[in-house]
């Protein structure tokens, strides 16, 4: 558990000022458990639960006296960028708010320049390994 929670704030610190991250990923690489540990570490006020159904979960946080917001999207079962856009996804991503988006392939020509790349690989039973491109 101190494992993800420091990988989490590694990834916060690391992402400086861009607030839009694509998480790529098989199933069960740990896309959503990660972004659950960042609502932790944010200390997000709601229940912090997978978008699958959903598409997008807006979670708020406080920071520095400021009220934020906090997006997970998940694009897994969208067809295309249009879907994309009527479900709200658009502008999620240019609100300035985080925006953590799961399966982000379905969307590509969305995405903000500046967005983090992440990739999350499966390296055994219980390790993951993740990468910033």
């Amino acid at each position: 558990m101190a494992e993800i929670n420091q990988t989490a704030q590694w990834l916060l610190d690391e992402l400086k000022d861009r607030k839009v991250i694509a998480l790529h990923g098989t199933m069960g690489a740990g896309k959503t458990t990660l972004v659950s540990t960042i609502c932790n570490l944010l200390q997000v006020e709601d229940v912090v639960s997978s978008p699958t159904f959903s598409v997008i979960n807006e979670y708020r946080y406080s920071e520095d006296g400021a009220q934020k917001r906090l997006y997970h999207i998940d694009l897994y079962r969208l067809k295309d960028e249009e879907e994309a856009i009527r479900t709200g996804v658009e502008d999620c991503l240019y609100s300035g708010d985080y925006c953590f988006v799961e399966w982000p392939e379905r969307a590509e020509g969305l995405f903000p320049d500046d967005t983090a790349t992440v990739y999350l690989r499966v390296e055994g039973e219980t390790d993951r390994s993740l990468e910033i491109a």
